[in-house]
């Protein structure tokens, strides 16, 4: 167990979440920012520091007494190096993350790694997955990311991209662009179907909620809107449902490759889609998986369960990679 509290940061490409984990793994501080990447590499670092010194305010302690920091950040990062190789939504190449951390902070250790991957390292050590030593998270957002932990480490592989899930092919002979599982099942995929089927005429209870505005669709038809129009929501909708159970059906194929391929015992499911939905979609990409994992016998003794950590997994991850990175040392 750490004798100081570290940090764990959450940095995506609208927002980060900053949270202060204290040596028994409670989250003592927190504080949010925009990330603004279009102002560049520099100010977004500017604004990291402000808010691990916000959080460190909340928490009642200063930088100088943090044992370390660990960051997710999205897109391919070389671990080793803390440095973000490609980050699509941030706009940033090589960009050296942890070093520009470290320095600001006066040396402070830094570890960065992708931000999925310290969402399923998080569920793993404190979570939903923990006690288990081979497991997948899937998040469901925007897009779909995923991470493995294998024998109880987070898996890479040879080209740092282990875990990827959102970018195996469902559908090889469908038009590109429309052959992924993130190209399919995403919350953005799920809200742009459900608008262009209302948009063919099929009836939905959401077109009595929608502007009159069609081109703002998109900004409006959100996981929490989605939610309450799924099994369980506040609205039941008989469209949303047949599109969110589609997503789902298909996320179900995804896992029971994976599990069949890896031989998992857990499989996390997170994301804003997932959280939103909650237990109905969890308990569909169950229930739909185990009929395809083989082999057929272990079916119903591999776990598929909902993110317990939720929103604070990344935080928590971070944390945990920074906490074992100073304690190697």
């Amino acid at each position: 167990m750490p004798t100081k509290p570290f940090i764990g940061i959450d940095l995506g490409g609208t927002n980060m979440q900053i949270g202060v984990v204290s040596p028994d793994f409670k989250l003592i501080g927190q504080a949010k920012r925009k990330t603004k990447a279009d102002e560049g590499f520099d100010r977004v670092v500017d604004r990291v520091i402000e808010g691990i010194g916000e959080a460190c305010m909340a928490a009642q302690l200063t930088p100088q007494q943090l044992g370390g920091v660990g960051i997710g950040a999205p897109g391919v990062i070389e671990p080793t190096k803390g440095v973000v190789v490609e980050a699509v939504n941030l706009r940033w190449n090589d960009a050296p993350l942890a070093d520009a951390v470290s320095k600001r902070l006066g040396k402070t250790r830094v570890v960065v790694d992708n931000d999925v991957n310290v969402a399923v390292y998080g569920e793993y050590k404190l979570g939903a997955a923990k006690g288990s030593k081979h497991m997948m998270g899937l998040w469901i957002g925007t897009g779909i990311g995923g991470g493995l932990v294998l024998d109880g480490k987070l898996h890479y592989g040879h080209f740092l991209s282990a875990g990827e899930i959102g970018h195996t092919i469902l559908f090889p002979f469908h038009p590109l662009g429309s052959r992924t599982l993130e190209s399919n099942a995403s919350r953005t995929n799920v809200s742009n179907r459900v608008i262009k089927l209302i948009n063919s005429n099929y009836k939905s209870k959401l077109t009595s909620e929608l502007g009159a505005d069609p081109e703002k669709w998109g900004k409006e038809v959100k996981s929490k809107l989605l939610a309450q129009h799924y099994r369980g929501g506040t609205n039941e909708d008989a469209l949303v449902i047949e599109v969110v159970d589609d997503a789902a059906d298909m996320v179900a194929v995804a896992v029971a490759n994976a599990v069949t391929l890896l031989s998992l015992e857990k499989v996390v499911l997170g994301g804003g889609l997932t959280e939103a939905c909650g237990k109905p979609f969890v308990d569909r990409v169950a229930k739909q998986a185990r009929e395809l994992i083989f082999p057929r016998n272990i079916a119903d003794r591999v776990e598929i369960v909902a993110s317990k950590l939720e929103d604070a997994a990344g935080i928590f991850g971070a944390a945990m990679l920074a906490i074992e990175a100073v304690e190697k040392k």
